[in-house]
């Protein structure tokens, strides 16, 4: 019995090897305690790992922003959509990111996926992008159930980096969103013309000229079905709500339109979303079909950072990548279709949550073929004849 149990201990205790070697030299007792075994969140590792609980009073725990905007939005028709659609995913507790006890690490870049999936940032640092919803496109590897297309990753996971090597825990509990930013590692060259135009490194973010690509949807509709059965005429996957069904009117994955973030600075913005709801029962009696909720778009990071960057004419001659698309340029008639914009990029109708868009006056000047630009213009082309030096060093 002796040796029986001698074998028990032994199994157990090599089982641990890996929380061991996080937590080596840590009694049990000092993280399992009956005054400190919440069941909320944090549980007993706040003993040591002290004002961390405080990351669950911030987005990834409390997801303010977005049930904010699914109560002004779809909650319009349907009260309890954030509920039937979004409250899958957040934060919970410090098992969600590093593990289960016995398996305690640091997250790895798959296990921030798991949330940071789909349309959201964190997929994109990795190289994939969402797919059309229709079933027809599900097809190829999948990670954790998700198809996507394959795009090119970011430099950095190309580097091996993790996502915390520039969002640390301590930024986290303090609410921020990274603890670095890009000119903490990178010193610009001058080398590069670009980097030689002082509004370039004065009025930009430096991810607005080095995201090589990024995930667009517009118009993202949500078609809520009463019947069951009715589901059955629409070729979608299925939903993390047994009442509704996501689609979207068209998906890009190529480089990002621009406006201003609440930093003054030029940078990527998405829409986020331009929210469309359909009532199947309804509609079939004149009811809501397609209506429009929201137009909303929101400054962000695409983590698919590269180390060249788009022409000239990619932002100088590009007035759709601004929203201020001329009629002459379109080939969606977004008023036919019945879709409530003239153009989903188009400012008129629409607005940037976090920021603003480019005015029309600014673009204009900005686009301006001065002597100055149209020197820089030759030289950069000169480049692609010879030699390209990196952008940025480490």
């Amino acid at each position: 019995m002796r040796l029986m149990m001698i074998f028990i201990a032994v199994y157990y205790l090599t089982a641990s090897i890996p929380a061991l070697a996080v937590h080596g030299g840590s009694i049990c007792v000092s993280c399992h305690r009956s005054d400190t075994a919440r069941l909320d969140s944090s549980g007993g590792c706040v003993v040591c790992h002290r004002e961390h609980e405080r990351i669950f009073g911030y987005a990834m725990g409390k997801r303010d922003g977005e049930k904010q905007f699914a109560q002004r939005s779809y909650g319009r028709f349907d009260s309890d959509f954030w509920e039937k659609n979004c409250d899958s995913c957040h934060l919970q507790g410090c098992s969600d990111c590093h593990g289960a006890v016995g398996n305690i690490r640091k997250p790895t870049v798959a296990d921030c996926q798991k949330c940071h999936t789909g349309y959201y940032t964190g997929w994109d640092y990795s190289g994939r992008a969402p797919r059309e919803d229709n079933l027809r496109y599900q097809r190829g590897l999948a990670v954790n159930g998700e198809t996507f297309l394959k795009m090119l990753p970011d430099v950095h996971y190309r580097a091996g980096m993790t996502c915390g090597a520039c969002h640390s825990m301590s930024s986290l509990k303090d609410g921020q969103k990274a603890s670095k930013g890009c000119r903490d590692c990178h010193q610009p060259s001058m080398k590069p013309v670009e980097h030689r135009i002082a509004a370039h490194l004065e009025r930009l973010e430096c991810y607005a000229c080095h995201s090589a690509w990024a995930a667009q949807e517009y118009g993202t509709f949500f078609l809520r079905f009463r019947d069951q059965r009715m589901k059955e005429d629409f070729d979608l996957k299925a939903g993390s709500s047994a009442e509704y069904l996501r689609s979207s009117y068209l998906k890009k994955q190529d480089a990002p339109p621009l406006g201003i973030n609440n930093r003054g600075l030029v940078s990527p913005i998405r829409p986020m979303f331009i929210a469309y709801y359909t009532d199947i029962m309804s509609a079939r009696n004149n009811g809501p079909e397609n209506t429009l909720l929201a137009t909303e778009w929101r400054a962000w990071f695409p983590h698919t950072v590269q180390r060249g960057c788009v022409t000239c004419e990619g932002c100088h001659d590009n007035p759709a990548r601004f929203l201020l698309e001329p009629e002459s340029r379109r080939i969606y008639n977004l008023t036919k279709d019945g879709m409530g914009l003239e153009s989903f990029w188009l400012q008129k109708g629409q607005r940037v949550s976090n920021g603003s868009f480019m005015d029309a006056a600014r673009y204009l000047r900005m686009s301006s073929k001065s002597p100055a630009y149209t020197k820089a213009y030759i030289e950069k082309w000169k480049t692609f004849l010879n030699h390209v030096e990196n952008s940025s060093r480490p």
